[in-house]
Parts: C-alpha cells; structure tokens; sequence
C-alpha cells in the first residue's frame, strides 16, 4: 500500500518535550521498546498479522508488530470484559478460535500458507465473516460477528495510538499538561501539525 498523509515532514515525536515524563515514557515505549507476544505462538502470529494488516490497509512490519503485541497483552489480561452476549465464549477464546477458522479457511480457498495470501483474498473473508455468512460448519454467524468486530475494535485501537500513524494523521500527541489553546475551527496551535501542498 502506498502511504498517503498530508503531513509528510511531521514527526509526532518531536513534540515529546512538551509531554509530562509519564506521558514521555509511554510514548517512547511504543515506537522503541521491541514488541513480543506471549500467548500468541508463531503459527497464530502468522495468520494474525495478515488478518490485522487487512483489516488497516497497512503492511508496515513495525506497526503490524505493535499491533500483534497489544492483542497478546489483551489475550493475557484476567480483567473482566465489562459485558459480553449469551452464548458467546471470552475474549480470549473466541479471538484464539477464530483465528484458527479464519487461517483454515483461507488455506482451503487459496491452497497456501499464511505468507503467500493475497491481501484481496483475506479482505474478501474478512468482509464475509463481518456479515456472519463466512460458511464454517461449526463456527455460527453470531461468532463470526462477534469475532470480526472484537478483532476490529483490538487492531484499530492499536493501530491509531501508534506514533507512526499519529505523524500521518497530523496529531500532535497528547495535551497534557500543554494543553490546546486555539479551539476554533480551522486554527492550529504552533505545534499541530499544519498541511502541506
């Protein structure tokens, strides 16, 4: 995929003075510190990364690979999920299950191994399982839904708290303790982002 931003020589990154150290810390973390996983084995790696790659348009291997960590770290969190329907199984299970439907699905249709599907392919699977009418014989319409839209939720959060793709988007990291002066529509603060032709 070709990148497109209309902020092509902002660096999100360059604002981080202005944020609190806790702030910095975190921030910083994300784009330096290496992102492993713990639940997710290779194999579940594999097929997520290309299910999270077409699910944001974006084949980057640093942003992908952060968004494969924060579904780990959410895989191996015991908090509660605050609410989920009757008849469908915890997070973790219906995410681990699911990704395994989807990999053998898509080997049955392209008669390949994760790393050679064509991103098109996997979309088209995607869209079907967002509609609950993906064909498995022991995964229901309401799993699949449930699924997609878990899986959504997880790799977009993901994806747009990434400093990389905050640059792209032409947001100027958090506003504390700073704060933003200039709420009117159509003026920026010194520090936004400002579009360039």
């Amino acid at each position: 995929m070709v990148k497109r931003t209309r902020y092509p020589s902002f660096n999100v990154m360059d604002e981080r003075e202005a944020w609190d150290t806790h702030t910095q810390a975190i921030v910083t973390n994300r784009v330096l510190k290496p992102q492993s996983c713990v639940v997710l084995d290779g194999e579940e790696q594999l097929l997520l990364r290309q299910i999270c790659s077409a699910l944001v348009d974006d084949e980057r291997e640093e942003v992908i690979r952060y968004v494969l960590a924060h579904v780990d770290r959410t895989l191996k969190e015991t908090t509660g999920e605050g609410e989920r329907k009757a008849g469908i199984p915890e997070r973790k299970t219906l995410i681990l299950e699911g990704i395994q439907h989807v990999g053998q699905l898509m080997c049955q249709l392209t008669g390949t191994k994760a790393t050679k599907w064509d991103v098109q392919k996997v979309t088209e699977v995607l869209q079907q399982i967002s509609e609950g009418r993906a064909g498995f014989a022991t995964w229901s319409s309401d799993l699949q839904r449930e699924w997609f839209v878990k899986m959504l939720n997880l790799t977009v959060e993901a994806y747009c708290s990434y400093p990389v793709v905050w640059s792209e988007m032409g947001y100027a990291g958090p506003a504390y303790p700073r704060g933003y002066v200039r709420g009117d529509i159509g003026r920026l603060d010194p520090w936004e982002a400002k579009e360039e032709a």
